[in-house]
């Protein structure tokens, strides 16, 4: 199976032969790259193969995962072909590297936490749990995905009470509807724009090295 994206990888320190190990998979916010997330999850790879994922398509000097039609709106078919890819990425990185196929944690911000939001909610009792910073839900995920999020799912959202790009009501919707699934939602705001800030990070760092051990 190939990988089919190009991605960047930190292995767990101290590797033990035969050991599995949890998997961190981080998507990027349009217009960025893999290499601009490694800085949001310093440290965390102590305890996760870390895979930084490449939007495959070109955006500016950098890359997305999807493309848009208008606010809030992404092109569905693009969109469609995006999580395809990802969702396969991460069937390609489960089968060649040891990872431990109960602890797939996702994390994204932007456009990365509105892949991420997505897979969560179709890729069953393949996720355990994401970190959405900053993103959505599309509206057409809601109504005409098959939504499947399993029955170990646990998220962190966040959103900047100023966000100039998505608006901050959008990341209480992501709540809500989490919510009325059935999904345990940790929740944070910060007084900051479209960004993460050293607040940001270090509550979702917390808090997945806490569900590690749920």
């Amino acid at each position: 199976m190939e990988a089919g994206m190009i991605y960047e990888l930190r292995r767990p320190k101290n590797l033990v032969p035969g050991k599995k190990y949890p998997a961190l998979f981080v998507m990027h916010g349009i217009g960025s790259n893999e290499h601009n997330m490694f800085s949001l999850v310093d440290g965390l790879e102590e305890y996760f193969y870390i895979f930084s994922v490449r939007g495959h398509l070109t955006q500016g000097s950098g890359f997305a995962y999807f493309t848009i039609q208008g606010y809030g709106k992404p092109h569905r078919e693009v969109f469609d072909e995006g999580i395809d890819k990802l969702a396969n990425f991460i069937d390609f990185a489960s089968e060649n590297y040891s990872i431990d196929s109960n602890q797939i944690y996702l994390l994204g911000f932007s456009q990365g936490a509105i892949v991420s939001m997505t897979m969560s909610l179709i890729l069953g009792n393949k996720i355990k749990g994401v970190v959405a910073l900053s993103g959505y839900i599309p509206q057409f995920v809601k109504k005409e995905y098959n939504i499947n999020p399993g029955n170990h799912l646990s998220v962190f959202v966040s959103h900047g009470e100023y966000d100039q790009v998505l608006p901050y009501e959008w990341g209480n919707e992501n709540v809500d509807y989490y919510t009325k699934l059935g999904i345990p939602v940790t929740y944070k705001s910060y007084p900051e724009g479209h960004t993460v800030s050293e607040n940001n990070l270090q509550d979702f760092q917390t808090w997945i090295l806490n569900d590690l051990q749920r």
